[in-house]
């Protein structure tokens, strides 16, 4: 694969503005880390500009662990989960935004799943929706059909796409490539089902990737890929193509991690330590 075109080179009469901004909204308690890394996986592909919106209980904590992004905090009720309440500050926020990635470490209370439904349901922005995103969608697939958004990709593993679409994961395993066809089809989005040799479709095109290793089954690196995902996105990037770039480079900077690391102790950031390598390697395919 090949690095699309506008990630290739950068004009030296240049500004952050021009890479994008991308917003993300998520975290809880015992789950900041989500958050910071698809945050600080955005930052790395690319994108300009990368803000978590994150509830104010735990603002601190996510303020400790984040040095080139920004964080706000939004109205918790001081709890540490996002609420509705928090839903009007966050419209602010995403006015300024190219790109809403949503869903990391948000957990699956009632009360954050339902205010997770409603931007997913309101935002007018290109969408990015992991973890818990994915499972307020599973509990009400109308917000699909109702969503205001143009452009939206979901990035479930089997699990969250058998609660998606009601299928056993043994069924999905089998057929997963004409599955993910139909539902990205029903649905009018980008689907990336994640796993051995992971799908992205559109309902009409399908890319299979060919990197990545099992190292990479460890907690987080799912968050990773949803960062590296927004990063692109926002640096203007076709949806399609975003997707199939961010999973191949995903998957290659695992590689190289488990290369240098071994796959037994490759960790989620180590993903985004080794994109640079990634990225030169894409680089460099396109000279050849």
């Amino acid at each position: 694969m090949r690095l699309p075109v506008r990630l290739r080179k950068r004009n030296p009469d240049t500004h952050k503005g021009d890479y994008g901004f991308v917003f993300v909204l998520g975290g809880s308690p015992g789950m900041t880390g989500a958050v910071c890394l698809c945050a600080r996986a955005a930052l790395r592909a690319g994108a300009g500009m990368v803000q978590a919106g994150v509830p104010a209980a735990v603002h601190s904590i996510i303020e400790q662990k984040l040095t080139e992004e920004m964080s706000v905090p939004l109205p918790d009720e001081g709890k540490g989960y996002l609420k509705s309440s928090s839903l009007k500050e966050v419209s602010a926020y995403l006015s300024r935004a190219n790109v809403l990635a949503l869903g990391c470490g948000a957990s699956r209370i009632p009360a954050v799943q339902s205010a997770l439904r409603t931007v997913i349901r309101q935002s007018t922005l290109p969408l990015v929706i992991d973890a818990d995103g994915l499972n307020a969608i599973a509990s009400r697939m109308d917000v699909l059909s109702r969503r205001k958004s143009r452009e939206i990709v979901l990035t479930p593993h089997f699990g969250e796409f058998s609660r998606l679409t009601g299928t056993g994961t043994a069924e999905i395993k089998k057929r997963r490539k004409s599955l993910a066809k139909e539902f990205a089809l029903k649905y009018n989005l980008t689907l990336v089902l994640k796993g051995h040799k992971t799908i992205v479709t559109d309902g009409k095109r399908l890319f299979e990737n060919a990197t990545g290793n099992p190292g990479m089954a460890t907690a987080g690196v799912g968050d990773v890929l949803t960062g590296i995902l927004a990063g692109i996105l926002a640096q203007g990037v076709d949806l399609f193509q975003s997707a199939c770039t961010a999973v191949y480079l995903h998957g290659l900077a695992g590689d190289y991690a488990a290369k240098e690391k071994t796959e037994q102790a490759v960790i989620a950031s180590d993903l985004i330590d080794f994109l640079p390598s990634a990225l030169k390697h894409m680089r460099s395919r396109r000279r050849k």
